[in-house]
């Protein structure tokens, strides 16, 4: 019996809908992850010489990923095979010349107008048929966690595809012979689970009513988005409107009832901000906020210069917001001159706007990671890596700070000749502005950095620092009786000092009551303003010494002729 047409043409397009398995299912944000990536295919190791895109579907609903896509924010590619992604499987990605040569690893899908993979860094996004966001990863060269695969030919692996919007602690370079796993669960695979709640690391000042939150990973966008939950104090309130930006979902829009004054620094706190695994915003809640001004001259000044790192290391300039004003990044400059005279080489300090406090400082470096490595760096957030810094050479140079229109801030024309007479390898010594009001060309106003602050102070106050009114030089030694028997109380003797000018050697001997020399304890340190030395009641061949009384004799001298000797007694005692 023939059925009537209304019928027939149900029933064909149902069947239709069931092969191409697009049966009214909408994926939601994180159904499907992407999990792998190879961004730099060269040198091969043994996968294809191209770049390719690996998802996963981690739920329990099948999708036909037709019409879906992937962008890097400039090139978009839509896939425009039928292709239906079953739960818990896997699917390459890649330019559709490249096809050949992934389908012996697994289901591979072709793009005509596949989006390039920067090498160094990248931002990476998938999108439903209906333009919903599913994931997004932003990557960059430090996710492989392994130098030698950085360089090429290794993929980048997700660890726990539950836990899709971590970031660096859930990707690595794979481990894979092959340098990947496209289309079976990656060699990294394992449990990792997000405990870690966001944090808010910073605001940035769009215009007098808008501020931009920036937060440390991806975050709920249901409770981002929510504008009670933001406060700014000194009368602003809650902002009255709150957009998260996509495609991270890590930046969040806020809209101000009023302005901001440009003579006050704010408070901005968040709460009861989820990430996307539902941890809540704890105690890294607050960031500073305010209204930059354009910086005029002598507002911020050169700080500290790095400017002989040791061999295969790099440059850095330290600068000090010394005015009441805040003060934006993005109008800074950096430059040096030529021969004649000539401005060259000038680098903006940030290409995203990054608010400089009063009393702040930032560091500029072309290497965050290696100025980690080799000086303590106490906030690491105060470090600005830049792609190159103007040329600093080891023995003189010039270094110019200034605004967008080209006034000069601050200007230093430095000379390795400033550096502390006593220090015999300037190599990785850093020189170090003694005092922020007096002028910057004064060579007086310069010294090396102190031995005992390991040649540098990036980011916090100089070891040389010498500011108004300090105390005239003091020695102390606390505690008066200590005991070195490693219970946690009273285990070293702390001899520690301040001085009221940078410049002083410090030699420190321990002697018995017989007037016996037991330690040669400091030889020859090149001192800050202030620190301390400790001794943990060992001899110099480091054997235990018999409790009794003891006297420390501190000697400081400078090259001016200057000496001090300080004689203090101590006791050690045991259990």
């Amino acid at each position: 019996m023939m059925l009537p047409a209304f019928r027939r043409m149900i029933i064909v397009c149902g069947l239709l809908l069931m092969c191409s398995g697009a049966i009214a299912q909408f994926a939601n944000r994180f159904d499907v992850v992407i999990d792998e990536l190879f961004p730099d295919p060269s040198p091969p190791i043994q996968l294809p010489n191209a770049e390719f895109v690996e998802l996963k579907n981690v739920s329990t609903t099948a999708f036909n990923i037709r019409n879906w896509k992937l962008s890097d924010g400039s090139t978009t590619a839509t896939i425009a095979t039928n292709f239906v992604l079953q739960p818990d499987s896997f699917v390459i990605i890649c330019a559709t010349n490249a096809v050949a040569s992934f389908t012996p690893f697994g289901n591979t899908v072709g793009v005509s107008n596949f989006p390039s993979l920067n090498n160094d860094a990248d931002i990476i996004s998938l999108y439903s048929a209906e333009g919903r966001l599913i994931h997004s990863v932003a990557y960059n060269s430090s996710w492989y966690q392994n130098a030698v695969k950085s360089d090429g030919g290794w993929s980048l692996e997700m660890i726990d595809t539950k836990n899709p919007c971590t970031g660096m602690n859930n990707w690595k370079a794979s481990e894979n012979n092959n340098g990947g796993s496209p289309g079976k669960i990656n060699d990294v695979n394992a449990t990792n689970i997000d405990e870690q709640p966001p944090a808010l690391i910073r605001s940035a000042t769009i215009d007098s009513i808008t501020i931009l939150a920036l937060f440390d990973e991806p975050l709920d966008s249901a409770t981002a988005a929510t504008p009670a939950n933001y406060t700014i104090n000194n009368g602003m309130a809650q902002p009255v409107s709150a957009n998260v930006i996509m495609p991270l979902c890590t930046e969040i829009i806020l809209k101000l009832a009023s302005p901001l004054n440009n003579q006050t620094v704010y408070e901005l706190k968040a709460k009861q901000i989820k990430d996307c695994s539902g941890n809540e915003i704890n105690q890294l809640n607050i960031a500073k906020a305010g209204l930059p001004v354009l910086a005029d001259s002598f507002s911020i000044v050169i700080n500290e210069v790095l400017f002989n790192p040791k061999p295969d290391g790099f440059d850095y300039i330290e600068i000090y917001n010394r005015s009441n004003r805040t003060f934006d990044l993005k109008q800074l400059y950096l430059a040096t001159r030529n021969a004649t005279g000539q401005l060259t080489s000038i680098t903006s300090v940030s290409a995203a706007s990054w608010l400089l406090f009063p009393g702040e400082y930032k560091v500029l470096t072309e290497n965050r990671q290696w100025l980690q490595q080799q000086y303590l760096v106490k906030d690491p957030s105060l470090i600005i890596e830049l792609t190159a810094l103007p040329s600093l050479p080891d023995d003189k140079g010039t270094i110019v700070l200034m605004n967008l229109q080209g006034t000069i801030i601050d200007e230093l024309r430095y000379d390795q000749n400033w550096h502390f007479a006593l220090v015999s390898e300037k190599e990785g010594v850093a020189l170090e502005r003694l005092n922020y009001n007096l002028p910057t060309q004064d060579k007086s106003n310069w010294s090396s950095a102190a031995s005992t602050a390991g040649y540098g102070t990036p980011g916090y106050a100089n070891s040389q620092l010498m500011a108004e009114g300090q105390p005239q030089g003091q020695i102390a030694i606390t505690p008066a009786i200590f005991s070195p028997d490693n219970d946690g109380y009273n285990d070293f003797a702390a001899i520690e000092y301040q001085l009221g000018e940078p410049g002083y050697v410090a030699n420190v001997r321990i002697f018995d009551v017989n007037g016996r020399l037991v330690r040669h304890l400091v030889n020859n340190a090149i001192l800050g303003a202030a620190g301390r030395f400790r001794w943990d009641g060992l001899d110099d061949r480091l054997a235990k010494l018999p409790i009794g009384m003891y006297v420390v004799l501190t000697e400081i001298f400078n090259l001016q002729g200057k000496t001090r000797k300080f004689k203090q007694v101590v006791t050690l005692a045991r259990r």
